[in-house]
């Protein structure tokens, strides 16, 4: 992800220019054929903590600020106790500091002192996390907090009852003032010793906006950090975990697998604000928050070990990346503008640290970093054969001294696993020819292309990589969207899946990007999946994700397409315009899948009118077809868009079609499909 904006707008006019041809086509395939062995892993996701994907997204945590450690640096107007209030009702007298000279960890060093002279109706803070707590009646929320007595002339000064420790109450509460469910913390140890307190509140009823109290019980001197507030059903029910809807609807895609963290995030704003994965670990007490590069903080909950434990969740691979040892060159912070290298006598220390991070994920519970992973949970490795090192970075001789260690060092010890290289953010220029040089003179398995550019860009360019070296390194296609999330740009980036599909061999893995934008928070648009605190919208590009991630295929078939100017409709010579596409109105890929023997058939039609398809398939009795097909449609106005005044204008309808015997072992499908369409015929067979 650059860090900087780019804005397109949907040229319409491409697509309702009307198709001047709607004559019938036909597409011939041999499903008995051989075929090319393509990627079955096709089709993952790219998660980054932009747009609020995580805190406050993604991962559960409903507390917003939690461990008092926001700062001015984030946002000019943040500091410690940002979206937190002091409680004083009737007679209620409460003094709120920040102190830092005890911390529950070093890297957690801020936290809360609550010096209360008088309970009265009601004394403490009060959080309403991102924009308020939606609680769900009936349900349980399990709250927690690290509490710490102050008593006998702290430096913040005596209160009544100053030498004895009092229990803590902690409540839900609705914008109005309604008690929506509450518990009594115990008292905290009567020295000055940190103890965390945890308690169940089942909640009264259905609440948007709700906010979390937490009461003292009695005049005192207390400090609290790491309030914490989640929900018991998360994603799988896991501690520490994923906010459950959210969560499904990624499953959902089906996705072979997840990059994570960034992205921009990973490189940071500078060298000391570079991802690093080791401070992600551990007790969420103990890791360490900082600026995310996309202006507001990271709490690191979500960190490696959650990351590790959604792909398997999912069943989906795991495809970390880690800073080459330089931060962002278009971070304009301390440090300065342009791209920052660690200093070469740090870089010993941080290779090994890449190296830990493959033993933390496939490491034995023997080994160092593989008994820190089973300490959290799971003694079992994680399966980690992907390892991307850099993101976008400039390729200069900054970059390439330090990637080059990076790469010997890994491959010196871990052969097994792919090291995915960078090639810049464009899909051309400077930095692409020099991080594909680098890519040529290591002999890289695989690098990582970026772009996003215009809907048209994709129509002309479904055979990008046609003509690739096969010899060379494989493409991760990491980050690409078309700029827009009407249905138009859907129908550009299905079409150019179908030749991402065919050319699958050399481009075994590819991510939209970026996967969520919180309605309101966005930093970056257009996103695949957008939400709110309550809801969960889909867009019309996560269906066409959809449809192809669980529609994928081990082995390609060529399809010879012909009839009504179809003939062209892949971009025979790689320069169809977008008036040409609109004529010829077709992109098609046909793949089949070994482990079913099932023919799946993909067809879009970028043409304003329905069209006349014939579908042969030669060799049908070879495979075992079978004579009725599952028949998916996704089609709409090209101008409409998933959002929550619309949230489901186009989503896929599914049915079935027959598959009619043809005579001599082959079958046919006749049908008509619809303008502006992705079809998918799925065709059981056997294995």
């Amino acid at each position: 992800m650059l860090f900087f904006n780019r804005v397109g707008v949907v040229a319409l006019g491409v697509w309702a220019a009307g198709a001047l041809m709607a004559e019938p086509v036909t597409v011939s395939v041999d499903a008995g054929a051989k075929g090319k062995a393509i990627s079955r892993d096709l089709v993952g996701i790219f998660f980054e903590d932009i747009n609020y994907a995580a805190d406050g997204g993604l991962y559960a945590e409903m507390v917003q600020n939690r461990s008092f450690e926001y700062q001015a640096t984030e946002q000019p107007n943040w500091g410690p106790m940002s979206f937190w209030e002091v409680v004083q009702r009737g007679e209620a007298k409460v003094m709120l500091m920040v102190d830092a000279a005890d911390p529950l960890h070093a890297n957690n060093p801020k936290y809360a002192v609550l010096k209360v002279d008088a309970v009265g109706e009601g004394a403490g803070i009060a959080n309403a996390g991102f924009g308020g707590m939606a609680l769900t009646g009936g349900e349980a929320y399990d709250v927690s907090l690290f509490a710490m007595h102050l008593h006998n002339g702290n430096r913040w000064g005596k209160t009544a009852n100053d030498g004895d420790a009092f229990p803590l109450i902690v409540r839900f509460e609705s914008a109005d003032g309604e008690n929506l469910g509450e518990a009594q913390l115990e008292a905290p140890m009567p020295k000055r010793t940190w103890k965390r307190l945890s308690a169940t509140i089942m909640a009264r009823r259905t609440e948007k906006a709700a906010r979390l109290l937490v009461l003292a019980t009695q005049p005192g001197g207390v400090a609290v950090d790491v309030v914490s507030v989640f929900p018991q059903k998360t994603f799988r029910g896991r501690k520490n975990g994923l906010r459950a809807d959210l969560a499904q609807v990624i499953a959902d895609l089906k996705p072979k697998f997840v990059r994570f963290p960034g992205g921009c995030l990973v490189h940071g704003n500078g060298l000391s604000n570079m991802y690093r994965w080791k401070d992600t670990i551990g007790p969420v007490e103990e890791r360490r928050e900082q600026e995310n590069l996309w202006r507001y903080h990271q709490t690191a909950g979500l960190g490696y070990f959650e990351y590790f434990q959604f792909c398997e969740d999912i069943g989906a691979a795991p495809l970390p990346v880690v800073p080459a040892g330089v931060c962002c060159q278009n971070a304009a912070h301390s440090q300065g503008l342009g791209q920052k290298g660690l200093p070469m006598a740090l870089m010993g220390a941080y290779v090994q640290e890449v190296l830990d991070l493959i033993e933390y994920a496939n490491g034995p519970v023997t080994s160092v970093w593989g008994a820190k992973r089973a300490a959290a949970g799971h003694p079992e490795p994680f399966g980690l054969r992907y390892l991307g090192v850099g993101n976008e970075d400039r390729i200069t001789p900054v970059f390439k001294e330090r990637f080059e260690m990076i790469y010997k060092a890994v491959k010196a010890k871990h052969r097994e696993i792919v090291l995915i290289g960078t090639v810049g953010p464009f899909h051309e220029g400077e930095d692409f020819e020099a991080g594909w040089k680098i890519a040529d003179e290591l002999g890289l398995a695989m690098v990582d292309e970026h772009y996003y550019v215009a809907p048209e860009w994709f129509l002309a360019n479904t055979r990008r990589y046609d003509a690739y070296d096969r010899k060379k390194s494989k493409v991760y296609l990491g980050e690409w969207a078309s700029r827009g999330n009407k249905f138009a740009n859907a129908l550009a980036e299905a079409a150019y899946l179908t030749g991402l599909e065919r050319n699958a061999d050399v481009v075994p893995l590819a991510s939209y990007a970026p996967l969520l934008g919180k309605i309101g928070n966005t930093q970056w648009n257009p996103n695949l999946i957008y939400f709110s605190n309550t809801e969960v919208f889909p867009t019309v590009n996560y269906w066409v994700q959809q449809l192809f991630s669980v529609n994928s295929g081990d082995v390609w078939l060529e399809p010879v397409v012909s009839g009504g100017g179809a003939a062209n409709a892949v971009g025979v010579d790689g320069k169809v315009g977008a008036v040409e596409w609109e004529k010829c109105g077709f992109a098609v890929s046909v793949v089949r899948d070994s482990a079913s023997g099932d023919v799946i058939v993909k067809i879009v039609n970028a043409g304003a009118e329905a069209r006349s398809v014939q579908v042969e398939l030669k060799g049908v009795s070879a495979r075992g077809l079978s004579r009725e097909a599952v028949k998916t449609v996704l089609t709409g106005d090209p101008a409409a868009v998933n959002d929550a005044k619309t949230p489901r204008a186009v989503v896929p309808v599914t049915g079935k079609t027959a598959v009619v015997a043809a005579g001599g072992g082959d079958a046919e499908i006749a049908e008509a499909v619809a303008g502006y369409s992705l079809t998918v015929w799925r065709i059981p067979g056997k294995k």
